[in-house]
């Protein structure tokens, strides 16, 4: 790559240590020669040259003596991106135009797009190219139903296209994931664990939490180490079958994370994207057959069995161009799964199902038996009359926490969930029966907890539908790492006590 060329502006690299998330950010003095010169101003965008890599940076102009003349700072996010030591010199340009943008303009207008498009856009991003409006810009304008079937399936190739992609010897190669929206649904473990010790191969790459108050990835790492690279995985596989790491240290499919990082913004949702997102990650992953877990309920992300079939419709289909088995299982999603909500509750409740003890809970056991069946059929392994059976024989002997114990020693070892420092309960003020838990609501007081960034932060939940309660009787317990989160949560809870919801006598 370019080191910048006879005529780039060159100035010592200076690292400030501001965090400003995935974006990168270039600081120039208001008196820089530089900026004078080559008339940068404030929230331009700048390319930026080592000897070795390039990066597209959004200039912020600094009035202070932060910098010293001659020098350029950078954020972390850029100084990272370029893989720069201290005292390394910079070369700095005005970027090339990003041609691919008149693809996102004619898509904003309704246009159609076709595959080489998608992959101009898609090779762009990746590059760096697209500041945050730009990638806003595309997110938006492919929300909603705006992508056709077709335009799904040329986005999703993109998005593999772009990435590293990895082989596996043999097959079938499987792979599980839950479009989300419902808190404490962590299957996942349970399912690798169950299938790695039925000796299939499923490499399980997770993600963290993007509106949730926890991602597979975020719940394991307070079990295992996660970040792993593609050899580790490879390794950790061919050693026991399975592997849950998280995706983002394997560049697999990497559009998807800056993606998702700016529908998270937004807070769009897509089920084009959606489609691409995860179908993207499993071919990207060497999978073969795939089960997708769609809860479905008034307040999950997919709010009707109409929704259902509709989302289904474009899996099947996108998944059928690609080449990939795939089975979808539509669930009830009418309230949270399991006990916990957040990575360490949720995985109190993960090991308590793999350990088979007697207070488990019992609906997270009988998901994830369910899905696990659905991995089993999938592959050839069992039939569908005695797929639970086999999933379950293999959950009661011991085996799959036999098998997920050596997973995650093969990982970097087994450690027990860390626990909140402060608890509050919740206490019923009335006597009745449970006739609402809203999952939204839930997943929101979990987050303003401090989920999942504090990983024992969370909501733990007492009580199912339908259960009877007196007053007094405790319907939840919010955990908290802080005295000031907790009471954050606390001030929430007071504007919206209809977490959980009762019916008269």
């Amino acid at each position: 790559m370019s080191g910048g060329g006879e005529h780039g502006i060159r100035l010592e690299a200076v690292r400030l240590g501001i965090d400003t998330r995935h974006e990168p950010v270039l600081f120039l003095r208001r008196d820089s020669e530089v900026a004078r010169s080559e008339g940068f101003q404030a929230m331009s965008q700048v390319r930026v040259d080592t000897d070795t890599a390039s990066i597209i940076a959004t200039l912020m102009i600094v009035e202070s003596e932060l910098l010293r003349a001659g020098r350029a700072g950078l954020s972390e996010a850029a100084w990272r991106r370029l893989g720069l030591e201290d005292g390394e010199t910079l070369v700095l340009h005005h970027p090339r135009p990003v041609d691919s943008l008149a693809h996102v303009r004619a898509k904003v207008y309704g246009a159609e797009l076709d595959a080489g498009q998608f992959e101009r856009i898609i090779n762009d991003v990746v590059a760096g190219r697209y500041m945050d409006v730009q990638l806003a810009a595309f997110v938006a304008a492919c929300s909603g139903e705006r992508l056709t079937r077709e335009e799904i399936v040329h986005l999703t190739r993109a998005m593999v296209g772009a990435g590293e992609r990895l082989t596996w010897a043999g097959s079938p190669i499987m792979d599980k994931h839950s479009v989300g929206g419902l808190p404490g649904n962590r299957t996942t473990p349970i399912v690798v664990a169950i299938a790695a010790e039925a000796g299939l191969t499923m490499p399980k790459t997770s993600s963290r939490a993007i509106t949730s108050p926890a991602g597979t990835a975020d719940t394991m790492e307070t079990l295992t180490r996660v970040d792993l690279g593609l050899d580790e995985m490879r390794r950790v596989v061919e050693r026991e079958g399975g592997c849950l790491a998280w995706g983002g240290s394997a560049s697999l499919s990497p559009a998807d994370d800056i993606l998702i990082r700016v529908e998270r913004a937004l807070d769009l949702d897509s089920e084009g994207q959606l489609v691409a997102s995860v179908l993207s990650k499993k071919v990207a992953a060497g999978s073969t057959h795939v089960v997708i877990d769609m809860p479905v309920g008034p307040t999950a992300k997919v709010r009707s069995l109409a929704a259902a079939e509709r989302l289904s419709g474009h899996f099947h289909a996108v998944a059928g161009t690609l080449g990939l088995a795939l089975h979808i299982d539509v669930g009830d999603g009418s309230q949270p799964i399991g006990r916990g909500i957040g990575p360490a509750l949720e995985a109190r409740d993960v090991l308590s199902v793999l350990r088979c003890e007697p207070d488990a809970p019992a609906d997270l056991r009988q998901r994830a038996l369910q899905l696990a069946a659905g991995i089993l059929r999938l592959s050839g392994l069992a039939r569908a009359e005695d797929a639970v059976a086999r999933a379950t024989e293999m959950l009661d002997s011991g085996g799959a926490w036999s098998r997920f114990q050596r997973i995650c020693e093969a990982q970097g070892g087994l450690r027990e969930p860390p626990r909140a420092a402060y608890h509050y309960d919740v206490f019923s003020e009335r006597e009745g029966t449970v006739d609402g838990i809203d999952n939204r609501k839930a997943a929101r007081l979990a987050k303003l907890a401090g989920a999942p960034a504090d990983k024992a932060a969370g909501l733990g939940l007492c009580v199912r539908l339908g259960d009877r309660v007196r007053r007094g009787d405790v319907l939840m317990t919010v955990h908290a790492e802080s005295p000031g989160e907790l009471e954050y949560a606390l001030e929430y809870f007071r504007a919206h006590p209809d977490v959980i919801t009762l019916s008269a006598d």
